[in-house]
């Protein structure tokens, strides 16, 4: 039995992802060649699958050029990185953003100056909740 579709992209659909935000249109040999420099070696097959499943599901659009497709993304990094980023705040941390930020703090060394960043925006962010 086939598992239900996912509502984020994939591992490998992320990784495809990747590579055409940094450079697109690309035919389907590129972007087999960039997870290749990645160390995903593929069936040029397999990469053709996973695209035109990713076309299906409206990640990428697909344009004929010649005798090849040329394939490009649909969705914005952002997009996909704050979606992706709410399904784990969701799944994992019921919710909550401070759990977020607490285990982010006791899982990764953060530095001085990203601290100070982080209260600015912090600082910033309530500042604009106040004139909401």
């Amino acid at each position: 039995m086939a598992r239900p579709a996912s509502a984020q992209p994939t591992e490998l659909e992320l990784q495809i992802l990747k590579v055409l935000w940094r450079r697109s249109p690309q035919p389907v040999s590129a972007v087999r060649e960039a997870l290749a420099q990645e160390e995903r070696k593929l069936a040029h097959t397999s990469v053709i699958t996973t695209l035109n499943t990713m076309v299906r599901k409206k990640y990428l659009k697909r344009v004929k050029n010649g005798k090849a497709f040329l394939f490009s993304p649909l969705v914005a990094e952002a997009e996909i990185s704050r979606r992706m980023l709410r399904d784990v705040v969701n799944r994992v941390f019921d919710g909550s953003a401070k759990a977020v930020m607490l285990s982010l703090f006791d899982n990764e060394q953060v530095d001085a100056g990203e601290l100070k960043e982080l209260r600015r925006l912090i600082n910033q962010k309530m500042k604009d909740q106040v004139h909401t």
